[in-house]
């Protein structure tokens, strides 16, 4: 299993989490249900858990279709998406911010 993301680490492992995060992480690709599943390391019945809130929030937006699965991908548009885009862009910058810190200190 990979490092937990900045995200994942303020938020906690709770499924929902996850599959925010990887749709975060993988903003402007779109996927089925059991990718998303696969892709957040959880189980269906846990997406499926979950799944109404994405959509009720306008969180996940279906991108194409074809027979009877459906793409979605992460609604880039959505006031609460860009909130959760917002905040990972800061817990980003505060990372790098910490870094630069510890690397001036060895440094010296």
């Amino acid at each position: 299993m990979a490092e937990k993301s900045l995200l994942l680490n303020l938020t906690g492992d709770m499924p929902l989490f996850k599959v925010i995060d990887f749709l975060v992480d993988n903003k402007g690709m779109d996927f089925s249900k059991t990718d998303i599943a696969e892709g957040a390391e959880i189980s269906r019945a846990s997406l499926f858990n979950y799944w109404n809130e994405l959509e009720n929030h306008g969180i996940v937006k279906v991108t194409r279709s074809f027979g009877k699965t459906k793409l979605y991908t992460l609604n880039s548009k959505n006031p609460v998406t860009q909130k959760i885009i917002d905040l990972e862009k800061t817990l980003i910058a505060e990372a790098l911010e910490k870094a630069n810190k510890k690397e001036i200190v060895v440094k010296n």
